[in-house]
């Protein structure tokens, strides 16, 4: 009768056999840390759109400050909007409060470092209140209000 062999290589068995686990399981933790994180930087990007436009003097120009500033805070946070819709809303009075809510489709892929199918769409809100000190542009009306959505490609 020969005598069983011992438990030499099962170690490296088990090792091949785990690091696949363990990989899923790395990648899944960072597409569970990135989607947080993509949500704090559209957060951060709708405080800055509300800071521009409760510092406009006019309804067109708070929507357009609205959308240029979101835009380059998501371009600098580096989240790739498939979809971005930065709607303004409020009154420009001193002492009024404008709200600026900016959503973003963005790509799964994109988030998970993996090619995973489908979109989701993040949405942050922010307001800010417009200073009642700021002095009025020479022949400015004394009621303005910005009521505009504003979608892009």
């Amino acid at each position: 009768m020969r005598a069983l062999r011992g438990d030499q290589g099962s170690a490296t068995a088990e090792l091949v056999l785990l690091i696949p686990v363990l990989l899923l399981a790395l990648w899944f933790l960072v597409y569970c840390s990135r989607l947080p994180d993509a949500r704090l930087r559209l957060e951060d990007a709708a405080h800055q759109a509300t800071r521009a436009a409760s510092q406009a003097r006019s309804p067109s120009t708070a929507a357009r400050q609205a959308r240029s500033t979101a835009t380059a805070a998501l371009d600098r946070a580096g989240i790739a909007c498939q979809s971005l819709t930065v709607d303004a809303r409020g009154s420009l009075q001193p002492g009024s409060t404008v709200t600026v809510t900016v959503s973003c489709t963005v790509g799964l892929h994109d988030l998970a470092l993996l090619q995973l199918p489908g979109t989701t769409v993040l949405q942050a809100r922010f307001a800010a209140p417009v200073d009642v000190y700021r002095g009025r542009a020479p022949g400015a009306a004394t009621a303005t209000s910005v009521d505009s959505p504003q979608e892009g490609p």
